[in-house]
């Protein structure tokens, strides 16, 4: 969804709520969708969550409170379906479940992350897709039996980091780049130019971009991480960093 598209949509949502009083909420939204949203200066005032059936959840949705609603007194499941795919014989990847989502006919905004474990794969859906998901015979080559289990079913896997620290001039977005993923500071430059790295899950060309505690950074081919944070400075001056790297 385009992004201009997607701001109307959100504003579009809280306004229903606040007129009609009732919860509104968006399909499953990226990581990047999610942080235009959360980062619209037009949505600041929205009581606004986000929820992906499991605590680490990559694909979220977006929920609107009305003012009656505490966030406490908001349930997931009520809005959330999961769904276990058992394959009989081999072990299906995200791709080939994927495909069998995708080929039903299911858009993606309907289906939250698949988690896949093994010869077992949780699906996280909307419950308007639910029934349709159930129906799932066959994944890849592999037939599967698919069944509705409860969101507390799924395994919760701590994310794995590694933390790296280092330290830099100042906090411009080639310099974080070279100490998050270990490069010269001249591949680092070169690797933006190239379209291959992006800050907030966006795609930035700009090698002095301003970079803050909590931003996360994705280089193609090396993988992703969040500044952590920031301590003091050297005896040269140079700002003491840390960050971690998502396994």
């Amino acid at each position: 969804m385009e992004n201009n598209e997607l701001l109307k949509r959100g504003e579009d949502l809280a306004r229903r709520c606040e007129q009609k009083y009732c919860l509104t909420n968006s399909g499953f939204l990226s990581p990047a969708e999610r942080y235009a949203l959360e980062h619209d200066v037009n949505l600041r005032a929205s009581r606004m969550l986000f929820r992906g059936g499991h605590a680490d959840a990559e694909r979220t949705m977006a929920f609107f409170l009305p003012e009656y609603m505490e966030e406490d007194e908001f349930d997931e499941a009520e809005h959330i379906c999961a769904i276990k795919l058992t394959a009989a014989f081999g072990e299906p990847g995200h791709r080939d479940y994927m495909g069998a989502i995708l080929g039903m006919g299911v858009g993606r905004e309907w289906v939250g992350d698949i988690l896949v474990d093994g010869p077992a794969a949780y699906v996280l859906c909307q419950p308007s897709v639910l029934r349709h998901l159930l129906s799932i015979e066959k994944v890849g080559r592999y037939g599967v039996k698919a069944e509705q289990v409860p969101l507390d079913a799924i395994a919760q896997k701590p994310r794995k980091v590694e933390a790296r620290s280092f330290t830099v001039m100042s906090l411009r977005l080639d310099a974080v780049c070279a100490g998050m993923f270990r490069l010269s500071r001249t591949e680092a430059a070169r690797q933006i130019a190239a379209g291959n790295v992006s800050l907030n899950y966006t795609e930035c060309l700009k090698t002095d971009a301003p970079i803050k505690e909590g931003d996360i950074l994705s280089l193609r081919g090396a993988g992703k991480g969040r500044l952590t944070e920031l301590g003091g400075n050297s005896r040269k001056g140079r700002l003491f960093v840390t960050t971690e790297i998502f396994l």
